[in-house]
């Protein structure tokens, strides 16, 4: 069992932080100094790496690339105002991606590994976390197989990987969405449950169909009916109807279990505010809209965070949001951000500090 002793760490001469401008920074386009690194090989993993962030060298025949054995999780360091990091509920995506490596007949990853090789590599660039409003140091969790030969079957060999990345919001103003009723994201049986590279990589066609409309995401439906909300782009979606949260429940195994999701249900019921987990059906979305009760509609997710919906459009009927007064979606938004950045008590010990 690798512990933190067993981690071998080979750093940078010079760090690249000094030619970078955390303000502002896009998504997922830089990435820190350092990156983890651990090979799966006959039934155990190998050595730690913490080694200069660098390219790989992949055989063409590698499996990943033919068959999809791959899944990955978001997690998000953040600094207080004293200038501490801390990481946001890892051990949550942690459980998360081992759900997701037994989905995918992937081996798990121990906590020695995941959790304690996270730290140490945040402790090395933790330099990376930005301190400005909506930014943060986003931590990208991935794994997958390396046998190098033609074969649909699990592989025998994997490789475990973590790679830091400084960003500022994900979505910068509030988005408008286009409800999907032809493709789906997941159906019942399928991997929609689980942080697999597959379901982003399938998600992508319809996406862009709801772009060229004017759209900046899709709303997915359910793989039967298509009458059922699933999730928002990459997100979860929560509804406020009638004063309550109503967000789509994952009891049929087709929406992602979001860390920022629960979190969020968690803040809502401490606040005196009513969750309901539940199917929910679009025609009850538009009735609720046409009666006024429908107030606000967000999306939660780990790049994302909170992110307000202005406008929702089914068939040829638009729905518009005021974000001005999405009162719930802000309030939420300010309570997480507050903890996150250290400006209140963490009552939950959702920060784990490096």
């Amino acid at each position: 069992m690798n512990t933190v002793a067993d981690i071998k760490i080979s750093r940078v001469t010079k760090s690249k932080l000094s030619e970078l401008n955390l303000h502002n920074i896009p998504f997922g386009k830089f990435f820190t100094d350092h990156m983890l690194e651990v090979d799966y090989e006959n039934g155990a993993w190998g050595t730690v790496q913490i080694k200069p962030y660098q390219d790989l060298a992949l055989a063409p025949s590698l499996a990943a690339l033919h068959y999809g054995q791959a899944i990955f999780e978001g997690i998000k360091a953040y600094k207080n105002e004293e200038g501490e990091g801390a990481i946001f509920r890892p051990f949550e995506n942690f459980k998360r991606f081992n759900f997701s490596a037994t989905r995918m007949q992937m081996p798990e990853v121990p906590e020695e590994i995941f959790i304690d090789g996270m730290k140490e590599l945040l402790k090395l660039d933790q330099a990376w976390i930005p301190t400005f409003a909506q930014h943060s140091l986003y931590i990208r969790p991935f794994m997958f197989s390396t046998d190098e030969m033609i074969g649909v079957r699990p592989s025998e060999k994997y490789k475990f990987m973590i790679i830091l990345s400084p960003t500022g919001p994900y979505y910068s103003k509030p988005m408008r969405i286009y409800v999907e009723e032809k493709y789906i994201r997941a159906a019942p049986g399928g991997t929609g449950a689980a942080k697999t590279a597959g379901n982003y990589g399938a998600s992508m066609y319809p996406t862009a169909i709801a772009k060229e409309k004017g759209y900046d995401q899709v709303l997915w439906m359910d793989g039967l009916e298509h009458k059922y909300v699933q999730e928002c782009g990459t997100m979860n979606v929560f509804f406020i109807i009638d004063g309550k949260a109503v967000t789509p429940s994952l009891e049929a195994g087709t929406i992602l279990a979001g860390v920022t999701r629960d979190t969020v249900i968690d803040i809502f019921r401490e606040e005196g505010i009513e969750v309901e987990e539940r199917p929910l059906n679009i025609d009850e979305v538009i009735s609720s809209y046409k009666s006024g009760t429908l107030t606000e509609v967000f999306g939660t997710g780990t790049a994302a965070t909170i992110s307000m919906i202005k406008e929702l459009r089914y068939k040829d009927f638009v729905m518009e949001f005021d974000v001005e007064k999405t009162s719930k979606t802000k309030q939420v938004a300010t309570t997480l951000d507050n903890i996150r950045y250290g400006k209140t008590a963490d009552t939950h010990n959702w920060m784990v500090k490096i």
